[in-house]
C-alpha cells in the first residue's frame, strides 16, 4: 500500500503499509469503498455477494475490520465481522459457505509495524483478474461516510475447527505418534485454533495473543525460528513446524534440529502423496521453487507447470485447472481434497501422518529423497538496483539479450519470463531474478546441490542485475 492513499497497489497478496503511516483507517475506508463499487458494477443487476471480514491478531486489525465493515453497509452491502481473530484459512473457509467475498485484516508474515488486506474468494486468494479490478476502484474511490454502524459479529472459528476434526481427526492421527512433535505459532492467530492438536503429543510454543510477536518476526524462515529447534532438540521430538503470522504458511524442522528449505519440503509432501496411490492431476508450483518436484514429476509421469509468485495463481490452477498439488517458495502447501489454500494446521496433519505411515525419522525420509532425486541447497538474495524496474517483463528480456552460453561449467538449457527472468541449466540447477517494480532492489533465487555453488549462482545474479 503506498503512502499516499490515492495509491493501492496490490503485491503477491493484498496489500500491506506501516500502521499509521500507510495503513490507516482513511486507507482501509478507501479500500473498503473500492471493494463496494467493484461489487456493484460486477454485479450490476443480480444481488451482490455477502462479505465476510476477518482479522488477526496485529495492533488495531480488529478496529480496522470493524471500519471496513461499516463502508460496505452503507453501500447496502452484507458484511460480517468475525468474532474473534481467526487464520487466514478459516476466513477462506468461510467463503465457501455462503460468503462470495472475503477479506482478511493481516499482514501476514511481515513486522508488527506493518497491517494489511487480503481479499479471498471460493476457498482461495482471489484471482489476479479480481484483484486488478478492485485495485483500480479503490484507487478511483471516494469512501461514503461510515461511523458508528452496527456491524454484525460471528464466530467463524468453529466452524473451521469442525472442518479440520471432520476432514482428519486430528486428536486420533496425533495420538499414534511414536514421540512427540512441536508447533511454533510465533505468537499468531494459528494459535486461536490449538484446540485442533492439544494433547500429549503435542508441545505448542509461543502461542499466546501479542501484537509485537514476542519482538520477534512471524515469518517462519531459518533465522526466526531458533526457538522452534531449541524446543525440538529439547524434547527430543519427531519434528517441528512453525506458522505464519495469519497461519497458512510453515517451516519443517527435522528432529536433528535441522531446518528444512521449501525445495525439501515440497517433494517430502508430493512423494509422500504419490506414495498413498491417489494422485490423480497436475502439478503446479511457484517458479521460485526447487527442481525435486520436477524429477519426481518426470519419474511418475505427471504433468508439471510453474507459474508467478503467488499463491493465487497456483491457488487458480488447485480449483479450475486439474492441479493435484500446489507449493510456493515462501511455505504454503495445498493438495487437492482439501480447500484450494495453504493451510499450516493442515500441513502439520499430513506431515505427521506421514512419520505415522513410513514409520522412519524425518532425517532419513530427507536423506532417502535426496538420494534418489539428488541434493538440494537453496538460496535467497536481495540485491540492491541503481534504479527501480517497474516492467519485470522488459528487465528480463534485457538480461536475457546478455546471457553467456554457459554459467558455472553448465550450458543453459532454458530461461522462463513468466515473472522475471528464470535460467534453468542443463543439470536443473536454477537462477531467477525478479525486480521489486516500486523499490530499488531485485530478489534472487537460486538452487544447485552445493552451498557454494548456489552462492556463485547468487553472485551471477550481481552481475546480471548490472546489464545496462
Amino acid at each position: 500500500m503506498a503512502s499516499s492513499t490515492t495509491n493501492i497497489t496490490f503485491g503477491t497478496d493484498g496489500v500491506r503499509g506501516i500502521i499509521a503511516k500507510d495503513f490507516t483507517y482513511d486507507a482501509v475506508r478507501k479500500f473498503a469503498q473500492g471493494v463496494a463499487d467493484y461489487l456493484a458494477h460486477k454485479y450490476l443487476r443480480s444481488e451482490k455477494p455477502s462479505v465476510v471480514i476477518g482479522y488477526d491478531r496485529r495492533f488495531m486489525s480488529d478496529r480496522f475490520a470493524v471500519s471496513f465493515a461499516e463502508v460496505l453497509i452503507a453501500n447496502g452491502i452484507t458484511a460480517v465481522v468475525s468474532s474473534s481473530p481467526l487464520p487466514t484459512p478459516a476466513l477462506s473457509l468461510a467463503t465457501t459457505n455462503g460468503y462470495g467475498l472475503g477479506v482478511m485484516i493481516t499482514a501476514s508474515h511481515n513486522p508488527a509495524l506493518y497491517n494489511g488486506i487480503k481479499i479471498k474468494q471460493e476457498g482461495r486468494s482471489a484471482p489476479a483478474n479480481v484483484t486488478a479490478e478492485i485495485e483500480n476502484y479503490s484507487t478511483k474511490a471516494i469512501p461514503l461516510k461510515a461511523r458508528g454502524l452496527e456491524v454484525p459479529r460471528k464466530d467463524f472459528l468453529k466452524d473451521y475447527i469442525k472442518y479440520i476434526e471432520k476432514k482428519f481427526q486430528p486428536s486420533k492421527l496425533l495420538s499414534k505418534l511414536k514421540g512427540k512433535a512441536v508447533v511454533d505459532f510465533i505468537y499468531g492467530t494459528g494459535a486461536e485454533a490449538i484446540k485442533l492438536i492439544e494433547g500429549k503429543n503435542v508441545i505448542a510454543i509461543r502461542t499466546k495473543h501479542d501484537p509485537l510477536f514476542g519482538g520477534a518476526v512471524p515469518e517462519p524462515s531459518e533465522k526466526n525460528v531458533a526457538p522452534l529447534i531449541e524446543a525440538v532438540k529439547e524434547n527430543k521430538a519427531l519434528f517441528g513446524i512453525a506458522l505464519d503470522g495469519d497461519g497458512d504458511r510453515i517451516s519443517l524442522v527435522t528432529e536433528k534440529g535441522q531446518y528444512l528449505t521449501p525445495c525439501q519440503v515440497a517433494p517430502l509432501i508430493l512423494k509422500y502423496l504419490i506414495s498413498k496411490g491417489k494422485f490423480m492431476g497436475k502439478i503446479s508450483q511457484s517458479v521460485s521453487l526447487g527442481y525435486l518436484t520436477r524429477r519426481i514429476a518426470r519419474k511418475a509421469n505427471i504433468p508439471f507447470e510453474e507459474a508467478p509468485v503467488g499463491f493465487k495463481f497456483i491457488a487458480e490452477k488447485l480449483l479450475h485447472e486439474g492441479a493435484a498439488f500446489a507449493a510456493e517458495e515462501s511455505g504454503g502447501y495445498a493438495w487437492k481434497g482439501n480447500q484450494p489454500e495453504s493451510d499450516g494446521l493442515v500441513t502439520f496433519l499430513l506431515i505427521a501422518e506421514m512419520l505415522i505411515n513410513e514409520k522412519k525419522p524425518l532425517s532419513s525420509l530427507v536423506a532417502e529423497l535426496e538420494k534418489e532425486y539428488g541434493k538440494t541447497c537453496f538460496l535467497r538474495r536481495d540485491i540492491a538496483l541503481p534504479k527501480v524496474m517497474p516492467n519485470k517483463h522488459s528487465f528480463a528480456v534485457k538480461v536475457k539479450k546478455k546471457l553467456p552460453k554457459t554459467m558455472l561449467g553448465h550450458k543453459i538449457a532454458e530461461t522462463e519470463t513468466i515473472d522475471g527472468l528464470k535460467i534453468i541449466l542443463e543439470n536443473d540447477w536454477w537462477l531467477l531474478m525478479r525486480p521489486s517494480g516500486t523499490e530499488l532492489m531485485m530478489r534472487a533465487y537460486a538452487e544447485t546441490d552445493s552451498a557454494a555453488e548456489t552462492e556463485k549462482m547468487l553472485d551471477l545474479a550481481c552481475k546480471l542485475a548490472a546489464v545496462k
